[in-house]
């Protein structure tokens, strides 16, 4: 069996839950009409460039000269960003606390935006506990990027076989084992925990 000796988790849909759609909900009350916004104007491929660093007044301004039409809402997507991280990830919080009062050499790995991370953090005092974070938004690199994962070992000293990560998402899996890591695919804290009783590090 190899050893695991790091064990790094995915924050987003693994510790904390994240839905844009919430705060629209209000915001825009016609679904068809709310789903177009979020398909065509504030969408993932534009959010995850904010993952990637860019800064929200540009990428603010960017759309509203395309949409100038839609600008309060292009606004509101972060200014009320904090309602789209509504409650934790049932049972998630409680596993990583475990492995750290356990001696486990935890960190974690995030697609995030380097200025809502903290606001997260506040939320959700749990995620200040692992020994460090790398986030894209500070190293401008986005999962499933070779990169990050090169610079998260390379920034923790962790020895890429000897990590088990944690992802909500099969392509950032991939690509991790394709870094030479372990890593198992996010469903629920209880496959959670039988996986990480698989790599010896959970209590049978």
């Amino acid at each position: 069996m190899i050893k695991i000796n790091h064990i790094v988790f995915d924050i987003g849909q693994v510790l904390i839950f994240w839905d844009p759609e919430i705060p629209y909900q209000q915001l825009i009350p016609d679904h068809k009409e709310r789903r177009w916004f979020l398909d065509n104007v504030c969408n993932a491929e534009w959010n995850l460039e904010q993952d990637r660093g860019r800064e929200w007044p540009h990428a603010e301004e960017i759309l509203i000269s395309e949409h100038p039409d839609h600008e309060t809402n292009i606004r509101a997507y972060r200014k009320y960003w904090h309602e789209m991280i509504p409650r934790e990830i049932p049972g998630t919080f409680q596993i990583m606390q475990t492995l750290i009062e356990a001696g486990h050499d935890v960190t974690m790995l995030t697609n995030f935006h380097q200025d809502t991370l903290p606001l997260a953090a506040e939320i959700y005092p749990g995620l200040k506990l692992p020994r460090g974070v790398t986030v894209s938004g500070e190293v401008k690199l986005v999962k499933p990027d070779a990169a990050i994962y090169e610079q998260h070992s390379r920034e923790y000293d962790l020895v890429p076989e000897n990590i088990l990560f944690f992802d909500d998402s099969p392509n950032n899996i991939e690509a991790a084992r394709k870094a030479g890591w372990q890593a198992e695919h996010f469903t629920s804290s209880q496959q959670m925990r039988a996986d990480l009783a698989r790599y010896g590090v959970w209590p049978q």
